[in-house]
């Protein structure tokens, strides 16, 4: 049985959160913990939030052991890009994109994963 936990429009790239993500699937909640406490990167701090939500909704709804449970899968989803202008010379304007994602992490206990 596998428990969700999801961040919607988080306002960081969604190539950014995804280099992020990509480190910690197929790993047992420890170890993702871990790797994500120690990467110099402004998308862990969020993917840490929601996997913490992921084992609490695990641990509080189906009864399961954090000690058991392993990143089941771990996507990054583009969300709405907000578009900005920037001036530019001769009147004329470029483009911002700022763009969001939303985080989706699955974990289930070792045994199905």
């Amino acid at each position: 049985m596998e428990v969700k936990a999801q961040a919607r429009f988080v306002r960081i790239a969604p190539l950014k959160a995804r280099v992020v993500v990509d480190l910690i699937r197929g790993k047992n909640v420890e170890q993702a913990r871990e790797v994500l406490r120690f990467t110099n990167k402004a998308a862990a701090e969020i993917v840490e939030k929601v996997l913490n939500s992921a084992v609490a909704n695990a641990e509080h709804n189906n009864h399961l052991r954090a000690e058991s449970l392993v990143v089941k899968t771990a996507t990054v989803d583009e969300g709405p890009t907000m578009k900005r202008i920037r001036p530019r010379a001769k009147g004329s304007a470029s483009r911002i994109n700022k763009r969001m994602c939303h985080i989706t992490i699955a974990v289930a206990p070792r045994e199905e994963a």
